[in-house]
């Protein structure tokens, strides 16, 4: 496949950390990706939840399904636009490897516990693994992916700092920088007040079409709302009248899934048509020149844009802050909150394999960055268990 101009071109990477020989079947970002699927991080996302908690339900979705969603997303709009798919789906699939047990919930408490030490984000945790603590090849720490891989799982929701600096992951000024992201991009400058590459770009919006969709399914499904309760909402409404219409008195299990599909093909539609008619006019010749734009040229039409917004507000009232939802919010934030603080005056209680992190660690926050590791990389299930072996032994 002929790649666009703007797209990023394999046999011009940047490289790597780590100079390693050209691989004879795969192209640099192929290698990332297959990386990525094999690390120990990208496994433990099979019990990492989204909303609900790992032990509430097989149907439910988590943090792998949600990936391999993501993924499937961005192939399909790197695809269409002329991009590099392998790269695309290598950012997809790195996106939520920093997330801690129990979804936001998790990263809300470590964020607050380690507010004296340096302070805690997702996005910036996903750096730390795949440079550091995934320790598996001979010849160096982390992954050693290339720089446009690594570029894009930081800043693939806008530069991180300078005066285009946006989205969630933003701090803007570069003092506030978490850690985890500052120590890394002091040895491998990852650009942060530039735009991500296209492929990136394509990521972030990926994510937001896959749990735009996936919390409408999976809401349904645990009855914190109704098909009847989406009616009135932008996009939901006529994509259910326009199955109605189409298959009167169609099973129920059935015509949610056929409307639901209909608003994740109104999302990417809206998606594809937008980047194409933007890069048509601003015709980019290099995928720097994506990077140097002042905002992302990927993203939803104003009028989308808007609709999304009204489905996420009913979403956070109906479904993020249900009340069944708010009271395992607490519960699992009090396990965190209680193992936090054990780890971290009593790091012998850590397994053997962090004693020689432990050993290394000269003060409060670097032991507190340790402790943060090993609690952030739990999956719901272990943290539960080890919570319940170590606060409330039978």
């Amino acid at each position: 496949m002929t790649l666009a101009p703007y797209a990023c071109q394999p046999e011009q990477s940047r490289g790597r950390l780590y100079p390693e020989t050209m691989s004879t079947f795969r192209s640099p970002f192929q290698r990332d990706r297959d990386r990525i699927i094999h690390s120990s991080a990208f496994r433990r996302l099979k019990h990492k939840t989204q909303v609900f908690v790992e032990h509430e339900g097989d149907y439910y979705r988590t943090r792998l399904t949600h990936t391999i969603e993501v993924a499937q997303v961005a192939r399909t709009i790197a695809g269409h636009l002329g991009l590099n798919t392998d790269l695309a789906e290598a950012v997809a699939l790195a996106h939520d490897l920093g997330h801690p047990p129990f979804g936001h919930t998790g990263e809300d408490a470590l964020a607050e516990l380690m507010k004296p030490y340096g302070g805690f984000d997702h996005n910036a945790q996903a750096i730390r693994i795949v440079t550091k603590l995934e320790r598996h090849y001979a010849g160096f720490d982390g992954l050693n992916l290339t720089w446009e891989t690594l570029e894009g799982i930081a800043k693939h929701n806008g530069p991180v700092i300078g005066p285009n600096a946006s989205g969630s992951h933003a701090v803007g000024d570069p003092a506030l920088l978490p850690y985890a992201l500052a120590g890394f991009n002091a040895q491998y400058d990852l650009e942060l007040d530039t735009q991500a590459s296209a492929e990136a770009q394509v990521a972030a919006v990926a994510d937001d079409v896959a749990y735009n969709h996936h919390d409408l399914h999976d809401g349904l499904r645990a009855g914190l709302f109704i098909e009847a309760d989406l009616m009135d909402l932008p996009v939901t409404g006529p994509c259910f009248a326009e199955v109605d219409r189409l298959y009167p008195g169609l099973d129920p299990s059935r015509r949610r899934h056929e409307a639901l599909r209909r608003v994740f093909g109104v999302m990417v539609e809206d998606v594809i048509a937008v980047a194409q008619n933007r890069l048509q006019s601003s015709m980019p010749q290099s995928a720097q020149e994506i990077r140097d734009m002042p905002g992302p040229i990927i993203r939803f039409s104003k009028p989308l844009y808007q609709n999304l917004k009204a489905i996420k507000s009913f979403l956070y009232t109906r479904m993020y802050r249900a009340p069944t939802v708010v009271v395992e919010r607490q519960r699992v934030t009090a396990m965190i909150d209680d193992l936090f603080p054990l780890f971290l005056n009593d790091p012998a209680l850590l397994p053997e394999e962090w004693q020689a992190d432990v050993a290394r660690a000269r003060d409060k926050t670097a032991l507190a960055r340790v402790v943060l590791d090993y609690v952030a990389g739990m999956t719901d299930r272990f943290a539960i268990q080890e919570h319940e072996r170590l606060f409330a032994p039978s």
